[in-house]
This record gives C-alpha cells, structure tokens and sequence, in this order.
C-alpha cells in the first residue's frame, strides 16, 4: 500500500507482532517491534537469516536515543546531532528493553533514525523502535523498490509500504565510537570524507567471516543469484558465444553483452550508489549466465559501492 496512507495500518500490524516492510532513505526495511521477541524472530525467519547476525534498531527522532538507552559516549552523541536522521547507524550498549535476539546476543546494539519522512511516521506511530534489517532473503540483494520486497519475501510480509525507489539505494554506514577513535564497522550511504570532516581520523574494520560485530558486516554477502566478478582497468570484450551482463559504471562496454546496466553516465558515484542495486536486480533477472562488474572510483560513497561488488563475487568465489 502506498508509504503516505498505510502508516496507520501498518503500525497497528508492527503492535501486533506483525511484520511491514518499509522504505528508508538507505534500503527497505523488513520491521518488527524491536521489544517484541517473538516479533524479532519472524523477522529471521522469514529472511531465513542466520540467528548470529544482530539487527539495527530505528527510532523515530534522534531525543528517542537517550530515551531508550540512557546517557551515551559524548562521540556518539556527537554524530548523532550531526548525521541524524540520515544513513548512519551507531553502535551503543544494549539496553534492557531490547530482547538480545535482537543483537545476537551481543552486549551492544546497532541504532539508527532514518531520513525517511515515512519511516519515521510509521515508528512514531507504532509507538515502539523497530527492529529492521533489509526486506531480502539473507545474503541476497538489497531492496530498492516495493516490488523488490515482494518478489523476494510475498507472504511472509503482512504489510508493505510502497514509497518508490530509494533515495541512497545503499545502505548506511556502521560506525562505533565508543572508543578513543571511531571506527566503521560497515562503509555505507554516508562517505567517510563526511565522518572525517566531522570527526576527526576514523579507522576502517573489513567485513568478518565469523561472528558479526555490527549488522551487514559478513564477508560474503550482497548478492544476486548468478555469479558475479569484479574487473578493473580496461572493460573486457564479451567472451564468444556467452550470455554475460554487463555492469559499467560510467560508460557502455563493447557490444556482445547480453544485458548491460550503466550506473552513472555523469560519473557520479552518489547517483551510481543510487542505481546499484536496482541494477543488480535487472541484471539478475535477464537470463545471463555471469555478470561482470566494473568497480567505482574508490572515493565517497564509491567505496561502498566496491564494498558490495567485492561481498557479492565473495559469495561466488570457488576457493571460498
């Protein structure tokens, strides 16, 4: 139903124990009452995710922070007033309320307030944060589209709130800043130009093979059905008698591809990040045998876009 006159019903359905998927300005959102556990873990079930990767937890307005967890670190509660609402979720101890399914069992907890006018309407109408983590199957592509979440998830989804394609279309960057120095857990829609700029030095933790520390953080992730690899330098000419897809970031590869997608014909790397996974599920259903990705510029929001491409070929990596 659509984003701006379901946000009733939908909330009722989040009371209720129920799941609604919804749309933020980073992915959509698969959300349950994030202190319901019983809630929470329809949420696994139904993206068949594995019980040890934690979940972020969605407040309607960045006051509801200290609401919900007490008094936090002065550098977190920094970038929350600087970054909230917006693309990045922060790491703060868990506090009793929220169920430790919803964390893994971890001692801490993954936080966010959307930038999302919608979203925030439908968490302050539901009166609960909202545990939600992106409405796909585990390890599949993110959602950018309404249509995404249903053809990914159908029934297993009570409500879904239809706001068009996302703004970011990648989702946030992780950031802990307990400690002396921050430290992204998860590169994302916010640059790390901008947490330099704001912060000061930050240091870059690479997705882990074992226990996850933060959501999204697994090596190996992010993916479509048919195999994927990165290239680099100059774009390979379509191998003979193959079906490959093609996706370039700026400019249309040799003819012989039998589906290309271009993320940014300008070459810019925020509209690129926009387009990318909504790319990736074009290419996923054309029929191709491989798809070849052409890597970002590594700078700004293209380092997440490379984070992604190198997480979903890891997926397909024959030695993995």
């Amino acid at each position: 139903m659509p984003a701006d006159s379901g946000i009733a019903e939908a909330a009722a359905v989040l009371r209720d124990g129920g799941l609604v998927a919804f749309p933020t300005e980073t992915v959509y959102g698969l959300g349950a009452n994030a202190l319901d556990a019983r809630a929470a873990a329809r949420i696994f079930e139904a993206k068949a995710r594995p019980s040890f990767d934690p979940l972020i937890t969605h407040l309607a307005d960045t006051a509801d922070l200290e609401k919900l967890v007490g008094p936090v670190r002065p550098a977190v509660a920094a970038l929350a007033e600087r970054f909230w609402p917006g693309p990045l979720t922060l790491i703060v101890d868990r506090p009793a309320e929220i169920p430790p399914i919803v964390t893994s069992g971890l001692d801490t907890m993954a936080v966010r307030v959307p930038d999302e006018p919608s979203a925030r309407a439908l968490i302050r109408a539901a009166g609960v944060p909202v545990a939600a983590p992106s409405a796909n199957r585990f390890g599949q592509l993110s959602p950018t589209r309404a249509e995404h979440v249903v053809k990914g998830l159908g029934a297993a989804v009570e409500v879904v709130l239809d706001g068009g394609p996302t703004r970011c279309g990648i989702e946030s960057t992780i950031v802990d800043a307990r400690g002396a120095q921050p430290v992204v857990l998860r590169l994302g829609a916010l640059a790390l130009e901008e947490l330099v700029e704001a912060v000061g030095p930050v240091s870059v933790r690479p997705g882990s093979s074992g226990q996850p520390v933060a959501p999204g953080t697994l090596a190996a992730h992010y993916a479509p059905r048919t195999p994927l690899r990165v290239v680099g330098g100059t774009q390979p000419a379509p191998a003979a008698g193959g079906r490959r897809g093609f996706l370039a970031f700026r400019e249309r590869p040799a003819d012989g591809y039998a589906a290309v997608e271009v993320l940014s014909p300008a070459g810019d790397v925020t509209e690129a990040a926009a387009r990318l996974f909504d790319a990736l599920h074009r290419l996923d259903a054309a029929g191709v045998t491989e798809i070849l990705a052409e890597a970002a510029p590594d700078t700004g929001v293209g380092r997440a876009i490379n984070d992604r491409l190198r997480r979903a070929a890891a997926t397909w990596d024959p030695a993995g």
